[in-house]
């Protein structure tokens, strides 16, 4: 549902796309309705998407590229950077760095990693976060989450690495059904060829060493091939580039790597917790 508190929190690609629309619309002479008729979406939809109180979605922008764009490709280009003004604030400049990256080193500590996320599971996780919020914020957050499965797909491709804690596995969010999906879709992704997935077991710590207990990080890779470290607790991050702390980072990583299960025995415990393998 459209906000009116929307209109002041857009942000300035949202407010540029509804500009841009409202004009190429007024050109061809349309109304709401009938630029809604063209596109597949109500009156109301246009006006709300023209007046920033809910931005464009993926598919609108899509339609509006066939009913507005005139080859320009203003619209199409336009998706990147609408999904990331729905992201939250200390996302953002996070967000731009894992869509170009080279490479991804991710270890996940809570929940499961948001690239490796299906889209029930991300419904869940974030409606049932606090504070609460709208269900339209909800849609909007779980929309941008499965925009970012584009990596898996692009080219040139992203080389990623993901270690997840065994409770990250165990922890039932949203319901059996949904961790059941979840789990298969876990086991689809660790089949990928640009994608390794390993699993620290829930008892790595009874030989007295645990690399692990620092809480999750992010190492990244860039187009430059620069080393960057991303953090994220409590809705706060923090985008690390010292090359000496990147180099600490990346050591622990190595470590906590070394101390979780193989990607073949990772991949047959994912299959055993979604009742795939006895």
């Amino acid at each position: 549902m459209a906000r009116a508190e929307n209109k002041e929190s857009a942000g300035p690609t949202t407010r540029l796309v509804a500009d841009m629309a409202r004009r190429m619309r007024a050109r061809k002479g349309w109304t709401q309705e009938q630029l809604g008729d063209r596109i597949g979406f109500t009156a109301s939809a246009v006006s709300a998407m023209e007046t920033c109180a809910q931005p464009a979605s993926d598919e609108m922008l899509v339609q509006l590229e066939a009913a507005l764009g005139d080859g320009l490709g203003l619209f199409e280009q336009a998706r990147e950077y609408v999904r990331l003004d729905k992201y939250p604030a200390q996302f953002k400049n996070y967000a731009l760095l894992e869509q170009k990256a080279l490479g991804l080193h991710l270890y996940a500590t809570l929940v499961v990693h948001g690239l490796f996320q299906t889209e029930e599971y991300a419904r869940a996780l974030i409606g049932g976060g606090y504070p609460p919020l709208p269900e339209h914020r909800v849609e909007e957050l779980v929309e941008a989450r499965m925009a970012r499965r584009a990596l898996f797909e692009r080219e040139p491709v992203a080389l990623i690495e993901v270690v997840l804690e065994e409770s990250v596995l165990r922890r039932t969010i949203g319901g059996e059904e949904v961790m059941r999906g979840q789990m298969r879709y876990l086991a689809e992704c660790g089949r990928r060829r640009n994608v390794t997935l390993q699993v620290l077991p829930l008892d790595v710590g009874l030989s007295g060493e645990y690399a692990g207990g620092h809480g999750g990080m992010t190492l990244v890779e860039t187009p430059e091939h620069d080393h960057l470290v991303y953090l994220e607790i409590q809705e706060e991050s923090l985008l690390i580039k010292d090359p000496t702390k990147v180099s600490t980072y990346a050591q622990r990583y190595a470590k906590i790597r070394a101390q979780a299960l193989g990607p073949r025995e990772s991949l047959d415990l994912i299959e055993r917790l979604a009742g795939d393998r006895q």
